[in-house]
């Protein structure tokens, strides 16, 4: 991104203050944007130039004038350059990271507080405890602070790395220039300081000679100093070699002052010496009795990690009532292979565009882990969408049984769909004029668009070819068909709309009628329509009736409306008015007189308080349960051995579920077929959230930009990243990596147990939560 010229950020707008949190984001969206210059008329926020990482390796100055708040700088970046005209308030470089900071002034208390990287150039004096419980990565440079004037009380408390260069040309007391107890608890780092000094924590460290290679450093590096603070002229006062004294932490030795004896030797020289090999048990036991480290790896560790890589189902994919693995298809995005994660939802749904991009509620990203964080879950409907692109898939030679399917609904595709891909010869036989069941008829184009659906059948069509439209069936030719075909699948959905009796009941029109007329072009609904009902179908029934020219559109109910998501916000902006609790007594020619007087004008009311099934055409072999529906067992097949039955006709769901139900059938038929026993549902368990680390992940996203951005978000929960993090952070190297050979799993962690101390930094770590620890089995 090209830069953009400097950019100046107010603290104050129309004479208020503004929030800490709010001037942040103003400098974050001024580095998307390309600004790497900014000034910053602060009034005492906090946290100014910290975390700016958006820039990538471009640099970034910051400079601040006004006042500045606390923690000015913290979490800075090797990126940043920040420049406080004045003084600086508590912590300013708090967990600094990287960035280059420079007070021209005093600074307060807490200067570079457990600072890993950077430095702070301070042209006052410091206030207490400064430089502490800093840290130093061998791979980085160490972290540096330089001050011209004196620091206060505590300095260099549990420092633990770094530089420290005190000048003392502006000494808050004659006598300490370091202050009140510096340097306790040090155990790393060295300071370098000019002027009287009336104690330090001898316990912790101690004077040093400056070597010829430390001044060489020293005096390099002073002048850079003044020059960044504008103070060139003391250049000569802080030049003399002999002004200056070097503290360095005492080493673990050091400290310690005496020999102590080992366990080891005390075990050898005094225990068993006394008492004989293996001490007071010797005589009853050969147990090994040899010494044993504080730290311990193989059997005698307390507790072990294993690496559990897709031993438990994403919560995504857990959620998803078709079973499609949402969380691999996110991680084939991740490592550039879009084609193959549009393609891999065919092996799962039919309707990879139509469903997941549009139509289904996406409980899979309800599920999504990163909630759990408040962050937004990943959004699949991207990679919905994008799967309008899948090809057509290659099938196998028809080889399999012959399978009847009754209904070309969502349900009807997905088992014929996927028998197809099973090598089976399935037929699809419906009464309507098109394949899509109700996506096709009755819901709104506003919801899905014509081209996505029809790109999808015609798909579906390259694959199904034998589809019989407009064929009405009887329970005899049903029961004749048996004799036709080795399994018949019922997928009729729930074509019977539920009636209210009640006066006036011919008046009213049914819901999918209504948007059956709607979708065609002949619905005339009038300027004011009443719905019974304010479900999601009801919601898409005002949201058709306002398109056809409905002024005034009113959902009533007899309870709180059940519609939600899409559906409910689009019947909201369309304008219609939802109402109860409401009774209705009767449909008159002015509209719905309900039990308390009221009246409600209406052109046209419609009906939509659901839908039920009409199992009539079904033979007397399949059992019909209390409720209406059909009698299945969970892989779908009915008290009728050659008979199956999915989707509505078993029980309302989503359309997702419908298909997800086609696809357990068509495997079960398919084993059956095969002489095998059916599989069932995945037996894994869901892996608990708890187990997932999102520290990696940017909180402050609100939405995802592309797929690629949610691919490189998503967490993979419970699937292996392949991102290292584990073998990196593990301190004694124990973790490998090794290739399989296997095409469906490539890789594999290892743990090598003659170095693992079961430290479970590897669980701790892992995004995906792949890791865990168990406690080691106990030595017999």
């Amino acid at each position: 991104m090209k830069s953009k010229t400097k950019l100046t950020i107010h603290g104050k707008e129309e004479g208020t203050r503004i929030a800490s949190r709010d001037l942040e984001e103003k400098i974050q969206k001024a580095i998307a944007k390309g600004y790497r210059q900014i000034e910053v008329d602060a009034l005492g926020q906090h946290g100014i130039g910290g975390r700016l990482h958006g820039a990538g390796d471009e640099k970034v100055t910051v400079r601040i004038t006004g006042t500045c708040g606390q923690r000015t700088g913290s979490m800075g970046f090797p990126n940043t350059t920040i420049e406080i005209m004045g003084a600086a308030s508590d912590d300013i470089g708090w967990l600094n990271a990287g960035a280059e900071i420079i007070v021209h002034g005093n600074a307060s208390n807490g200067a570079a507080n457990a600072m890993a990287q950077g430095r702070i150039s301070v042209g006052g004096n410091l206030g207490a405890r400064g430089m502490t419980m800093t840290k130093e990565n061998p791979r980085f440079e160490p972290p540096e602070l330089w001050v011209l004037g004196s620091t206060g009380d505590y300095f260099g408390e549990f420092m633990a790395g770094g530089t420290a260069v005190v000048c003392g040309c502006q000494p808050q007391n004659e006598e300490n220039v370091l202050g009140y107890r510096p340097l306790v608890g040090m155990v790393g780092g060295r300071v370098f300081f000019r002027g009287p000094i009336k104690g330090y924590s001898q316990g912790d460290a101690r004077m040093a000679p400056i070597t010829d290679e430390d001044w060489e450093w020293l005096s390099a590096n002073l002048k850079s100093f003044l020059t960044r603070i504008g103070r060139d002229e003391v250049t000569t006062k802080l030049a003399r070699r002999e002004d200056w004294q070097l503290l360095v932490a005492r080493s673990p030795q050091d400290k310690m002052g005496r020999s102590i004896r080992s366990m080891d030797s005390f075990r050898r020289e005094v225990w068993d010496r006394e008492l004989g090999e293996g001490g007071l048990i010797g005589d009853l036991t050969d147990l090994d009795m040899s010494h044993i480290p504080v730290i311990t790896t193989g059997d005698l560790r307390r507790f072990v990690p294993v690496w559990e890589n897709q031993k438990y189902v994403a919560p995504c994919q857990g959620a998803c009532p078709s079973g499609i693995p949402v969380q691999e298809r996110w991680g084939l995005v991740r490592n550039g292979l879009v084609d193959e994660a549009v393609e891999l939802a065919l092996h799962y749904t039919p309707f990879p565009a139509t469903v997941c991009g549009y139509l289904c509620p996406n409980p899979c990203m309800a599920a999504c882990t990163k909630q759990s964080a408040f962050m937004p879950s990943i959004d699949i409907k991207q990679l919905g969408k994008a799967s309008i692109l899948a090809k057509v898939p290659q099938v196998p030679e028809v080889s399999g049984r012959k399978v009847a399917v009754i209904g070309g609904g969502p349900a009807g595709i997905s088992v014929a769909w996927q028998l197809r891909m099973g090598g089976h010869d399935p037929v699809v036989f419906d009464t309507a004029p098109t394949l899509g069941g109700k996506i096709a008829a009755v819901i709104p184009e506003s919801r899905i668009p014509k081209e996505v659906l029809d790109a999808e059948l015609s798909r579906i069509s390259e694959i199904l070819p034998q589809v019989h439209l407009q064929q009405p069936l009887t329970a005899v030719e049903l029961d004749r068909m048996k004799g036709d075909h080795d399994f018949i699948v019922i997928a009729a959905g729930a074509q019977k709309p539920r009636m209210l009796d009640i006066p006036g009941k011919e008046r009213l029109i049914t819901g999918n009628v209504f948007l059956a007329d709607a979708k065609s072009g002949v619905a005339k609904p009038g300027k004011r329509v009443v719905i019974i009902g304010a479900g999601n179908s009801a919601c898409d029934a005002a949201t058709e009736a306002v398109r056809c020219g409905a002024e005034e559109v009113t959902l009533i109910d007899i309870q709180a409306p059940a519609a939600f998501g899409e559906e409910k916000d689009a019947a909201e902006k369309a304008g219609a008015q939802f109402k109860w609790p409401c009774f209705t007594r009767e449909i008159t020619g002015n509209g719905v007189l309900l039990d308390d007087g009221e009246l409600l004008g209406a052109d046209t009311v419609i009906l939509s308080i659901g839908d039920m099934a009409d199992p009539d055409f079904l033979p007397r072999s399949v059992a019909i349960a209390p409720n209406g529906y059909v009698s299945v067992d969970e892989n779908g097949q009915t008290t009728d051995p050659s008979i199956f039955a999915i989707g509505d006709i078993t029980g309302l769901g989503l359309i997702t579920d419908a298909i997800g139900g086609g696809r357990r059938t068509a495997e079960t038929i398919d084993a059956i077929s095969k002489g095998k026993r059916p599989a069932g549902r995945d037996p894994r368990k869901v892996i608990a959230k708890e187990r997932m680390n999102l520290a990696y992940f940017d909180p402050r996203l609100s939405v995802y930009e592309d797929i690629q951005k949610c691919g490189s978000e998503c967490s993979s929960c419970g699937s292996c990243r392949d991102c290292g993090i584990c073998a990196t952070l593990c301190p004694k190297e124990a973790i490998e990596r090794r290739e399989t050979g296997n095409p469906t799993s490539p890789f594999e962690y290892v743990v090598k147990t003659d170095r693992c101390i079961g430290c479970g930094f590897c669980a701790d770590a892992c995004p995906c939560g792949v890791w865990t620890l168990i406690t080691n089995t106990p030595m017999g």
